[in-house]
């Protein structure tokens, strides 16, 4: 017999600093995904918009800003271009395994060296190995952290050089965060390697997209996400496809739409009629 459907809380947290935009404010809306229904809840909150952290589904709510948009490639129409199909055959010997998600020391040194060098200031740099196990092992859904090891001829398991954890929905891959060595002895193009695979992985798993996360036009930070096309962004008319011709003007559009954006609770009110 399935369990009753209960209609999910929300909450709003406080207003903090934004990590993107200098001067700006961040506030958050949130739930559980806790019972029997956490994996369906979290597929349909993903499909507008939210992320998972832990037990916790989210997506921003910022007072006087709707900068951040979901994002996510569309998989069975990617066609790489040169660069990446570059990338594609340099890293085609790299051992790709998807793993259970439970940590490993191997993977923390990986992130605290990651962190170190590309985020040096940001609010994840004083993890420790447990934060690190909540991060990757709290998760009621069906959950991998992908591993990818340098190939050794003795069959043995190589060296760490990236890993993602990696949240499995109904409708894709959404990649939840990746870290990646960044060393002297780094492989170019790595970080855009772990993406390129897991849009071939949902090709050959006949799922349609690759959730990545959010899009704010002007933060270098997230100027990579717009490399992989067809990318679409959410409004709340839907999922529009990015025009590269126009650049940050997708970014007015998806703005546009976007003033007239509902709370969460509302948005999934409207799914469940």
């Amino acid at each position: 017999m399935t369990a009753p459907f209960r209609f999910p809380r929300f909450f709003v947290t406080t207003p903090s600093p934004c990590p993107y935009l200098p001067g700006k404010t961040e506030r958050k809306v949130f739930t559980e995904l806790n019972g029997a229904n956490a994996v369906e809840l979290n597929d349909a909150l993903g499909r507008i918009g939210f992320r998972r952290s832990q037990s916790v589904a989210y997506r921003p709510s910022c007072p006087n800003c709707t900068a951040c948009v979901s994002v996510r490639v569309v998989s069975n129409e990617f066609i790489p271009n040169a660069t990446q199909r570059k990338l594609i055959r340099r890293n085609s010997d790299l051992v790709v395994t998807a793993c259970k998600p439970w940590t490993t020391t191997e993977q923390f040194d990986l992130l605290r060296s990651y962190l170190h060098h590309r985020h040096p200031d940001g609010g994840m740099v004083g993890m420790d190995e447990t934060d690190f196990a909540d991060m990757v092992e709290q998760t009621p859904v069906q959950t991998s952290i992908i591993e990818y090891r340098e190939p050794r001829a003795d069959g043995l398991p190589g060296k760490l050089v990236g890993a993602c954890l990696t949240d499995h929905q109904a409708d894709g891959l959404s990649m939840v965060y990746s870290f990646y060595d960044t060393g002297p002895t780094q492989r170019p193009g790595l970080g855009s390697f772990i993406i390129l695979d897991h849009i071939l992985r949902t090709r050959q798993m006949n799922l349609p997209y690759v959730y990545l996360g959010y899009w704010v036009a002007g933060a270098k930070r997230m100027e990579y996400k717009t490399n992989y096309q067809p990318l679409e962004l959410l409004t709340p008319g839907g999922w529009i496809t990015y025009d590269p011709a126009q650049g940050q003007d997708n970014a007015a559009v998806a703005a546009a739409t976007q003033e007239a954006r509902r709370d969460g609770m509302q948005v999934f009110a409207d799914l469940l009629r």
